[in-house]
């Protein structure tokens, strides 16, 4: 049997609206790799294709993180991934059993209301694949409409990086909205941790969201799971 095929999606914008600079977030793409790597073909896309941006404060803060530290030295990784990757205009939805949006404020600015990132969702979604995020990759899912032309968040399990854990980066007005706004407002039975940057994962079909960089752990789990099931 072929092996089943993963895209990475990751931003190509790099700056907040404050000037800071940004782009998608390493442990969020370094963990959910090595958990899927080792079962499955994993490929990696951007609206641009080619280097995406990846947030330099997101270096700082996992150098005591060894599978960050592993990622970021793995040639395999970087030249047949994250430094080279497909625009996302090349990308067939008929080779792929799920899609995974990797988080960081990045995403905020450029997925969500790009059209051939919104067609190729629809085509997963629609295909009975799986779609998934984590912390801010949501985002690049809200003009996501199932086949009924209802957004795939309306009436179901949810989360994201929370408007309290944004308050609490500083970042709320450096971003074109917030993420968990923008998913109640389309439907979402939104959930969260009790605790802010606590872990906390949805699964609600095809649909499985992890809601910040605590959570990559059990969210590749689960993503990992789903996939096989399929």
């Amino acid at each position: 049997m072929a092996q089943k095929k993963v895209l990475f999606v990751l931003t190509s914008h790099d700056k907040l609206l404050n000037g800071h600079p940004t782009g998608w977030y390493l442990p969020e793409a370094a963990h959910p790799y090595y958990a899927l790597e080792p079962y499955f073909k994993i490929d990696w896309a951007s609206p641009r294709g080619g280097k995406a941006p990846l947030d330099p404060s997101s270096i700082d803060k996992s150098k005591n993180d060894s599978i960050c530290v592993q990622f970021l030295a793995d040639e395999q990784a970087k030249q047949g991934g994250y430094e080279k990757t497909k625009k996302l205009s090349e990308v067939n939805p008929n080779d792929y059993v799920a899609v995974f949006y990797v988080g960081g404020h990045g995403p905020c600015f450029d997925l969500p209301e790009d059209e051939v990132n919104i067609k190729l969702a629809e085509a997963i979604w629609n295909q009975g694949k799986i779609l998934s995020a984590i912390c801010h990759g949501p985002v690049a899912l809200v003009g996501v409409k199932d086949a009924d032309g209802k957004s795939i968040f309306t009436g179901r399990r949810a989360t994201s990086f929370s408007n309290e854990e944004e308050a609490q980066v500083k970042t709320t007005d450096a971003i074109p909205f917030l993420v968990e706004t923008r998913l109640r407002e389309l439907g979402a039975k939104f959930e969260k941790n009790s605790t802010a940057f606590g872990s906390h994962v949805t699964v609600d079909g095809q649909l499985i969201l992890g809601a910040n960089p605590a959570s990559v752990t059990e969210f590749s789990e689960k993503l990992c799971d789903a996939i096989n099931k399929l």
